[in-house]
Order: structure tokens, then sequence, then C-alpha cells
């Protein structure tokens, strides 16, 4: 049998380097050999050998995370090699990759969020308003970051202009709004045409943790996950649901993963991830898992879906 000549992308330049390099390595690992011929890029190093390498490469996996890898930089960059890859294209990466741009596609969709503001590097912020109009605790994040870098959790006013120049550290622009004290959910979605809603999660920060930070998700023992949640029928349906809706509503393709939360047994969604945690413990792969999808079966899937996906768009192509 022809073997599937591979690129596997991890690594790059954002702040998530170390985190999406361990997830390439997990990836190769439960990658089937005798199907793939796999070859290894980091896009810090390698992007020269990968043009060059171009047309003998049958499919990608971006295991990247953060800007220039789940921001439509580097899908553009396939899409210009004519090389299929899984997940979102460079419109809903962009989009979803943007949490201002999601927020306000969210809100056009009906799908609930919390109430949120949203400023520049250089603009003039008016703390004591923003207090006023959103109150307290307030959730400050940049709006073009990822794993909860840059982002606080504020509960008292003389901490904010705090927060500010830290989400400011990650990005031009920042998000700040309502902090919603409540129960953490996240639900994936597979598919392109038919999208599949996976089994909920449930997650349980430890107790040195205010909420899922960058700490709580990467540090081993550090929270609970449990699947499926520990949630009845309904709300289970709802999250399932929005999860999808989401997905759509920013123009995802082939997998997402969005995280809820639950508050005075409303569900208001938080973001949408377009690469979601890609090593076997990581949250999507543990839903997939309890769907009927072991780690190896699913990146199989997605590299199916990513084919599937590129013959369409090739259509474009005039040649």
């Amino acid at each position: 049998m022809k073997k599937t000549k591979l690129a596997l992308l991890s690594g790059g330049v954002s702040s998530e380097r170390e985190v999406s390099l361990n997830s390439g390595k997990q990836v190769f690992d439960a990658l089937d050999k005798d199907k793939y011929d796999i070859r290894h890029y980091d896009p810090k190093t390698d992007l020269r050998q990968l043009v060059n390498d171009a047309p003998q490469i049958d499919a990608a996996l971006i295991i990247l995370h953060g800007p220039f890898g789940e921001d439509g930089t580097i899908q553009g960059l396939l899409d210009l090699l004519d090389i299929p890859y899984q997940g979102a294209g460079v419109l809903g990466s962009a989009m979803a990759m943007n949490k201002l741009v999601a927020k306000k596609l969210y809100q056009a969709s009906g799908i609930p969020s919390p109430p949120y503001l949203s400023f520049s590097l250089n603009e003039t912020i008016d703390t004591g308003k923003v207090i006023d109009q959103l109150g307290l605790p307030l959730v400050v994040k940049p709006v073009c970051a990822g794993s909860s870098q840059g982002l606080s959790l504020v509960r008292e006013a003389n901490r904010l202009d705090e927060a500010i120049a830290l989400g400011f550290e990650h990005d031009d622009s920042i998000i700040i709004e309502t902090y919603l004290d409540g129960l953490e959910l996240t639900c994936g979605v597979l598919g392109n045409e038919e999208i599949e809603a996976l089994p909920v999660i449930e997650i349980i920060p430890g107790e040195n943790h205010e909420f899922f930070n960058y700490t709580a998700k990467y540090t081993a023992g550090e929270t609970m996950e449990i699947c499926p949640a520990r949630i009845d029928n309904r709300i289970t349906e709802q999250v399932q649901e929005l999860a999808v809706q989401a997905h759509q509503a920013l123009f995802l393709k082939g997998y997402s993963r969005t995280d809820f939360i639950l508050c005075n047994n409303e569900l208001s969604v938080l973001e949408t991830n377009t690469i979601p945690g890609m090593t076997a413990t990581s949250l999507y792969p543990q839903s997939a898992q309890e769907a009927g999808y072991p780690f190896g079966d699913l990146l199989d899937r997605l590299i199916d879906l990513s084919i599937q996906e590129h013959k369409k768009s090739r259509l474009r192509r005039s040649t």
C-alpha cells in the first residue's frame, strides 16, 4: 500500500511553542507508520524546506497554537502550496482566533456570550466606567492569544489597571468581559458537511486555580476533567447544539472545540478553538475517545476530512 506523505507541522514562533512541540511529538507517535510517511516541519526554521517539498506532500497536520499557527497565516501558505490540511481555512481560522470578531459573530447568530467591552492599545480606558457597565468580577484577555496567555480574573477595582497592562503585553487589543462564576464545560465537533457533536467534558480546575488558566491546562494533576460531563440531558443537548452553531457561525471546517460556562442554569460561550490541544490526554481527544475514536483513528479521520475538503477548494484554481 502506498503511504500518504504527511507533513507534521509543530513548534512555530508563538508563546505556545513548547506546547505545540509536545503535542507534535505525541501526534507523531500515534500516527500509523504503515499508512504515513511523516516528515516534521517547524515553521520557525523549516518554511523554506516545506515550500521546496510541497509537490511531494499529500496532506499536512497543523499542530500549532496561537498566532502564526491558528490565525490563518500557515493555512494561507498551505493553500498557496496546494497542500490539504485539517481544520479551518484562512477565513475561519482568522475569525476564531480574533476573540472580538468571534464575539460579534456569536451575537449575530444568537449565541449567548458574556457582556464585554473592547479596547485598543492607544485608547484611554476609564476603568471606573468599565466597572459601572460590566460590574465585578471581570475577565481581561488579549483579543488574539491562546491557552489563557495574558488573561486575568479581576475581583477588585484596584487590580484592573494591572490586568489591562498584562493583556496589552500579548496583543494590541483586549477584551474586558463580565466574569460568570459557574461550571466550565467544553464540547468538540467533528465533520465537514455532516457535523457530529462529541460528548461534553466537565472541567474542574484545582483549588489553586480560580479558572482554567495556562498552568491548570498544562500541568499534570492540576485539573479534573470528567467525560461525559455530569449534567442532565437537556443541558448536554444545548451544549452540543451551541458547539455546532458556533462552529458554523465562524465558518469552520473539519473540527473545533467550544468552551462554555454554565452559570445559574444558563449557558454562555466563551470561545471556540480551531486547533484544540492534540495530545492523547487533551480535552478534544478525550471526548473523541468517548465517542469511539481512539487517538490514532481520530488523526486518520482528520486527515481524511482534510483531503475531502481540499478537493472542493481546488475548484477555485484555474489549473
